[in-house]
């Protein structure tokens, strides 16, 4: 077993993360993504510095755990761009309180009369007089 370890290589840990984040693309969870990034750093690491294989080990479970928190970080600030904008996905919502100047008649609503949206539900509006 030792002997599989003591042929750990730079190329194998850079093929190692591959894997993992191509296996993420199939299995979607982020959480194979960062496995595979931490396996892709220990691999460009030791092109540029030879360790041995039980630094190579101790390199890849330090990178895993560090990036567990650096997604939470990631996740979290998504979270934050997501609320700034609360009508991203309900568009329609986003007219409910505003008034506007009817261009066509609607049911009893003459041209250029003056509306106030009360509801919106999907893409149908509801509207009472201004």
């Amino acid at each position: 077993m030792s002997e599989m370890f003591s042929t750990l290589g730079t190329w194998n840990w850079l093929i190692f993360g591959v894997l993992l984040m191509a296996l993420e693309l199939l299995a979607p969870g982020v959480f194979l993504f960062w496995l595979g990034l931490a396996a892709l750093l220990v691999g460009l690491l030791s092109f540029a510095i030879h360790p041995s294989w039980q630094m190579q080990i101790l390199m890849f479970a330090i990178f895993a755990a560090a990036a567990v928190p650096l997604w939470r970080r990631l996740a979290r600030s998504n979270k934050a761009a997501s609320r700034s904008n609360p009508f991203l996905n309900k568009r329609a919502d986003a007219l409910v309180g505003r008034v506007f100047t009817l261009e066509k008649p609607i049911i009893d609503g003459p041209a250029g009369s003056r509306v106030r949206i009360v509801q919106a539900d999907g893409a149908s509006l509801t509207v009472t007089a201004a």
